[in-house]
């Protein structure tokens, strides 16, 4: 691989996102440390409608999905799905089919 390439991939891949998250926290605290009663959800009087409820609703439901599924999907261990499915099919056959629900209910 190209050293440039191989620097750019380690920054991106590597440091990048670790800068992302120390400014995210430190930003969050600085922010509440200055203003913490400015800290409100205005923007709940739009779920007041029937059609925004079911939206918010649904949308967060399949992002808890999508989360916990990941999570259970990289916390698994290899030994415990081996005798039952290959790890190229583990994909295929556990992973997405869970997964198209929750997508399209984290999207409409």
């Amino acid at each position: 691989m190209n050293p440039v390439l191989a620097y750019l991939h380690n920054f991106v891949f590597n440091v990048y996102p670790y800068i992302c998250l120390a400014v995210f926290l430190m930003g969050s605290l600085a922010r509440f440390d200055r203003d913490q009663y400015t800290w409100k959800s205005d923007s709940s009087q739009m779920l007041r409608t029937g059609t925004l409820r079911w939206g918010s609703n649904l949308f967060h439901i399949g992002i808890l999905f999508l989360f916990f599924g990941h999570l259970v999907g990289l916390l698994t261990p290899h030994w415990m799905y081996e005798p039952f499915i290959s790890a190229p099919d583990k994909q295929r056959w556990r992973s997405m089919p869970a997964a198209w629900p929750a997508a399209s209910a984290s999207s409409a």
